[in-house]
């Protein structure tokens, strides 16, 4: 065929659109609750369009901004100094507090950009970032302080999870996710309960809910950030009350579409569910789960009822096929250690021609698993959402469920009839 052809080449399919067979720059996430971002680190602002919201949700902004001010710079000895207010602004899609259901659009002001200690990199790529490979995509970048490659545009993510939160809170289902730090370097955290990730989780600056370890953990960020490096870690993740069913064979899977979200985050570098790695020198005997009934009092962290078959163990971590169990849902995501540092390091200037020498300078962080609990929280909230939708088990037009109903309590009033 023509290289100039314009239209699907004729072995295609049909059902999608016409043109070219590519995505936008991969700026989108999600089936039915879709999420569609914008922004660079030191541009005007961050943006996110959030559609597939049901209407009558009761939206919460101060839930959406409390969730914000978990994630947003400036917050403690250990996180970058830079000082953004992270508040959020919601421009559409609810009308007298509640969602409307049309798209509902956020925005958060850059307020603290300082783009000049970047110039030395617009043509000298800093090592084991994504200067190098915009460019090369690109053939430009918007080299402010990472441009669209800083983690700063995780801060859309989170607003969009606020939002999945209050959607899955208005609903019939208890859904509860929680997150916590279980490791930074070789200081790792003890099991601990679900209360326990609940209660003690917010209560240190590691976000970690064993107090001994967050110590441990608190004290060796700081020896990292004294040498002027940085330092990996890892997260636990857990949902609970997540209904059996959800998730399709293969390339839908839940842990398959789970894990794009969480390997979406910038710096992830591995993501597992159950016994994760240590599955490699288990015994299939001892990894299988025999089945029984639910006897109505054994398994209330279960979604299941009385006299339901339900899994005797959960080393599956609430998936068995690519498809919930109704059984909780748990696994661990690993960071890489920040790869700003101020450490001397080595670069190519591809405009002079010159190796050189290089110390990235600023404001960043020395590890990154505390500031990135609330993204993986609201990762698990849009993705567990989605698939809510997707099955059908809450309404994706609207949270009451009534099609046909108009005269509803969130519907707007005449303020004429009011007089």
């Amino acid at each position: 065929p023509s290289p100039n052809r314009i239209g699907p080449p004729p072995d295609c399919n049909h059902y999608m659109p016409s043109g070219p067979r590519t995505r936008m720059n991969g700026n989108r996430f999600g089936r039915l609750f879709q999420v569609t971002t914008y922004g660079e680190s030191h541009g005007d602002a961050m943006g996110v369009t959030v559609s597939g919201v049901p209407a009558g949700v009761e939206l919460d902004e101060a839930a959406i901004q409390t969730q914000l001010d978990r994630r947003k710079p400036g917050q403690s000895m250990i996180t970058t100094s830079r000082g953004e207010p992270d508040e959020v602004t919601v421009n559409s899609g609810v009308q007298d507090g509640y969602t409307t259901g049309t798209p509902i659009g956020m925005v958060i002001q850059n307020k603290d950009a300082r783009s000049g200690k970047y110039e030395p990199y617009v043509t000298a790529p800093r090592p084991s970032h994504g200067d190098y490979t915009y460019s090369s995509k690109f053939g430009t970048r918007n080299w402010g302080g990472g441009g669209r490659s800083s983690a700063r545009e995780t801060v859309n993510w989170v607003a969009a999870g606020a939002v999945a939160e209050q959607v899955l809170e208005a609903s019939e289902y208890d859904v509860q996710i929680k997150a916590h730090v279980n490791q930074i370097g070789d200081v790792r955290a003890g099991e601990v309960s679900f209360e326990q990730l609940l209660e003690q989780s917010e209560e240190n600056d590691v976000r970690c809910a064993d107090p001994e370890a967050a110590a441990e953990m608190q004290s060796l960020i700081e020896t990292y950030q004294e040498r002027g490096d940085s330092i990996g870690g890892s997260i636990y993740f857990e949902c609970r009350g997540v209904p059996r069913g959800l998730g399709a064979p293969r390339f839908d899977s839940f842990p398959a579409r789970l894990g794009q979200a969480l390997f979406s985050i910038p710096a992830t570098t591995a993501v597992e569910y159950g016994l994760g790695r240590a599955v490699s020198d288990v015994a299939g005997s001892d990894r299988n789960e025999d089945w029984t009934f639910d006897d109505g009092e054994s398994f209330d962290h279960v979604v299941s009822e009385a006299g339901d078959p339900v899994p005797v163990g959960n080393d599956h971590g609430g998936l068995q096929g690519g498809i919930t169990t109704g059984e909780p849902i748990y696994g661990e995501a690993v960071w890489h250690a920040p790869t700003s540092i101020p450490k001397k390091q080595r670069s190519a200037d591809w405009e002079t021609d010159e190796e050189k020498e290089v110390q990235v300078v600023g404001r960043h962080d020395p590890v990154l698993p505390p500031r990135a609990v609330p993204v993986v929280e609201a990762m698990l909230h849009c993705t567990v959402l989605d698939f809510m939708l997707l099955a059908g088990r809450i309404n994706p037009d609207r949270i009451d469920a009534n099609p046909g109903e108009y005269d509803t309590e969130y519907h707007p009033s005449n303020p004429r009839n009011t007089e």
